[in-house]
C-alpha cells in the first residue's frame, strides 16, 4: 500500500502512460518499461543503493535540473498541442524508440524517483530485517505493476470514449499544467 501511494501520485510518467494508452500507441512497451524501472530502483533501495544516492546529493542536483528542463520542454509541447487538438486517427504515430526515450527519459530524470523508490521505499523495506525487506519490496513491485498495468490498459480501453479533440485539448492542457507544476517543484524544491 505504501508503495501505491507513492505511484499513484500524477506526475510526469503516470501521464506519460495514460497519454499513450489513450493513442493506443506502444502501450505494451511503455507499461513493461515502467514496471522494469520500478523493479530495479526498488529492489535497488532494498538492498542498500539508497544510502548510496544519499551519500552523494551531487547526482541529485543534477537530475533535479536536468528532470526540470525535460518537463518544462514537454510542458511547452502539451500547450503546444492543445492550441491545435487533433483525434487519435489524425496524429502521426510516434515511433517505438521514440516512445521509449521518452518514457526512460521521464523515469530516470525525474528525481522525486529515486526518492521515492530508492530512498524511501528502500528505507522502509528495510526497517522490516534482513528478510521480511523482501517481501515488502515484492509487495512495491506487485502494486507498481498493478498500476501501471491498470493505467496504461484502462486508458487504451477508454480511448474511443477519448478520442474527440475537445477531449485531446483537456488531456493536453491537464498534462502540460502537471508537467509545468512539477518542473517548477524541482527548481524550487
Amino acid at each position: 500500500m505504501t508503495g501505491l501511494a507513492l505511484i499513484i501520485a500524477i506526475g510526469a510518467q503516470n501521464a506519460f502512460v495514460l497519454r499513450q494508452g489513450i493513442r493506443r500507441e506502444h502501450v505494451g512497451v511503455v507499461v513493461a518499461l515502467c514496471m522494469l524501472s520500478d523493479a530495479l530502483l526498488i529492489l535497488g533501495g532494498t538492498a542498500g543503493i539508497g544510502a548510496l544516492v544519499s551519500r552523494f546529493p551531487l547526482a541529485l542536483d543534477v537530475l533535479r535540473w536536468g528532470g526540470a528542463a525535460y518537463l518544462a520542454w514537454w510542458a511547452v509541447r502539451s500547450f503546444r498541442s492543445a492550441l491545435k487538438p487533433s483525434t487519435l486517427t489524425a496524429e502521426a504515430p510516434r515511433s517505438k524508440g521514440s516512445v521509449i526515450a521518452t518514457t526512460l527519459a521521464l523515469t530516470y530524470l525525474n528525481p522525486h524517483v529515486y526518492l521515492d523508490t530508492v530512498v524511501l521505499l528502500g528505507g522502509l523495506a528495510n526497517q522490516h530485517g534482513p528478510d521480511a525487506r523482501w517481501v515488502f519490496a515484492a509487495g512495491a513491485v506487485v502494486g507498481s505493476a498493478l498500476w501501471f498495468s491498470a493505467l496504461g490498459y484502462g486508458a487504451r480501453k477508454l480511448s474511443g470514449v477519448l478520442s474527440s479533440p475537445r477531449t485531446w485539448r483537456i488531456v493536453d492542457l491537464a498534462i502540460g499544467v502537471v508537467m509545468l507544476a512539477l518542473a517548477v517543484t524541482l527548481v524550487l524544491g
